[in-house]
């Protein structure tokens, strides 16, 4: 039995030798585990083995092919990924553009946006402005009351809270803080807040599209809005996620809000949609008024890399937003994006206004003057009698 064991050990030496001396030869290959193919001199029949009843050699090769610890760092230094720099994750890091890839074929080249973005001019943009509409029934009290408890918890959940200078009267006022966010606590709560921004216009949109062909009647345009403006505001999502990569704490959250939200509003939705129109105008009025933060802090100097006239935002924003070449800072990103989130509160707040069954979308209709609506430049929206 002892010289069946000598004799194992020293065929196992000399083999392995031999196998480590051939795998080296190959220094630009990358050793991550046991090769397809064994070299030529590991390509013999194991050894009988000294114990009873086994079946499997006593030793195996798998073990003693690997690389030592010095010669796989050597190797594979250059394949490994730089380290993170989001301090908000904790995933591995990964390349951002790995997220969402274009998809180009052998025949296909890319795939445009099913609605093209309209664009905004500068002084547009800059005309646009935190505001609020009082509410007037019980509906509307309900509605401003749900968003604003979703404020307070959005605040507190991202450290918006702290620091922030509030009139009673107008909580919509709160545009300064003397506790700035940091941009990626900006990103945390961009990420966040575009996530669920996108399903009420979807839910809405589901709902009038199933309900026009259940009665067999049209639907007056307003399908298409709704569904527009959920798609606008995913692309507000895609564009962030370009700049950051949530973690796992996150993506849990996001998951578990998305699900709340798309079947809360689906009930709602159900049951009054004047309601759920009114409640989005004001989550409007709140993303508004958060955006318009974000730009006086880049205009203050106290965001410095969003500061930077050298940062460029990301290519998937130039191309949606058809941003000019001497356009494409940071706070003209954030300017487009708040231009969106007015033209939605002024949206929704006019949609609250009308008959649900019966009147036309006021922002898709051909008017017979000259008068064509401007939901970007109405916080309140339009009343009933001013469109229809």
């Amino acid at each position: 039995m002892l010289s069946s064991r000598i004799s194992a050990r020293r065929w196992t030496s000399n083999h392995v030798s031999l196998a480590r001396t051939a795998a080296l030869a190959r220094p630009n290959t990358l050793i991550t585990g046991w090769p397809a193919v064994l070299p030529a001199a590991c390509q013999y029949p194991s050894p009988p083995s000294p114990r009873a009843f086994s079946t499997t050699p006593i030793i195996h090769p798998r073990q003693f092919l690997r690389p030592s610890q010095n010669e796989y760092m050597q190797r594979t230094r250059l394949y490994r990924s730089p380290p993170s720099w989001r301090s908000f994750s904790t995933t591995p890091a990964v390349h951002l553009r790995d997220f969402f890839p274009p998809m180009e074929t052998e025949q296909i080249r890319r795939t445009a946006p099913a609605w093209p973005h309209k664009g905004f001019s500068m002084d547009e943009m800059l005309a646009v402005q935190p505001g609020h509409r009082e509410p007037r029934t019980w509906g509307d009290w309900v509605a401003w009351k749900l968003v604003r408890l979703a404020r307070y918890c959005m605040d507190l959940a991202t450290g918006l809270k702290d620091g922030q200078q509030v009139d009673p009267k107008n909580p919509t006022t709160a545009v300064v803080a003397s506790k700035p966010l940091t941009e990626a606590q900006w990103l945390v709560r961009f990420v966040f807040l575009e996530s669920i921004a996108g399903v009420p216009g979807m839910v809405a949109g589901m709902l009038r599209h199933l309900n026009s062909l259940r009665r067999l009647k049209r639907d007056n345009g307003w399908i298409e809005t709704l569904l527009e403006e959920s798609f606008n505001e995913r692309m507000h999502l895609l564009t962030f996620m370009k700049m950051s990569e949530p973690g796992w704490f996150m993506k849990i959250m996001l998951i578990g809000a998305q699900g709340v939200f798309f079947n809360s509003m689906f009930l709602a939705y159900l049951i009054s949609p004047k309601i759920c129109h009114r409640f989005v105008g004001y989550l409007e009025e709140e993303a508004v008024h958060t955006y318009t933060r974000c730009i006086h802090e880049i205009e203050a100097g106290l965001l410095p890399k969003w500061s930077d006239p050298e940062f460029r935002i990301p290519d998937l924003a130039v191309q949606y937003w058809n941003i000019p070449e001497n356009k494409r800072t940071m706070k003209d990103l954030v300017l487009y994006i708040r231009a969106d989130e007015a033209v939605h509160r002024g949206v929704n707040h006019t949609l609250g206004n009308l008959d649900q069954a019966e009147d036309p979308n006021p922002f898709v209709s051909e008017y017979k003057g000259d008068q064509q609506p401007k939901a970007a430049l109405k916080p309140s929206g339009y009343e009933r009698a001013d469109v229809i």
